[in-house]
């Protein structure tokens, strides 16, 4: 069986898995980490899959917590500065 690196292209320490409420668990691969709004956001994308999702983003040294993101005017702007970034990449 071939590894997650060469399924889906991330290094195996660039994937993490998100517990939803339901039970859900979903592996997703970390796109990266980006400022907007004066805070941090991380972007993940599920893998196998072309969805991104985006939550606020806080380091603790050794761990980091990944906040939900409730307000949709921010939300809205950071979606737009995460756009912005990924054209400047291609």
């Amino acid at each position: 069986m071939a590894d997650k690196k060469e399924l889906y292209g991330y290094e195996e320490e660039d994937i993490i898995t998100l517990e939803f409420d339901d039970g859900e668990d979903v592996e997703c691969g970390i796109l990266g980490v980006f400022d907007a709004l004066d805070k941090e956001y991380i972007a993940l994308n599920p893998l196998g899959t072309e969805d991104v999702y985006i939550y606020g983003y806080k380091d603790l040294d050794d761990e980091y917590e990944l906040i939900d993101i409730t307000d949709d005017d921010e939300f809205n702007k950071v979606v737009a500065e995460f756009e912005k970034l990924a054209v400047e990449e291609v």
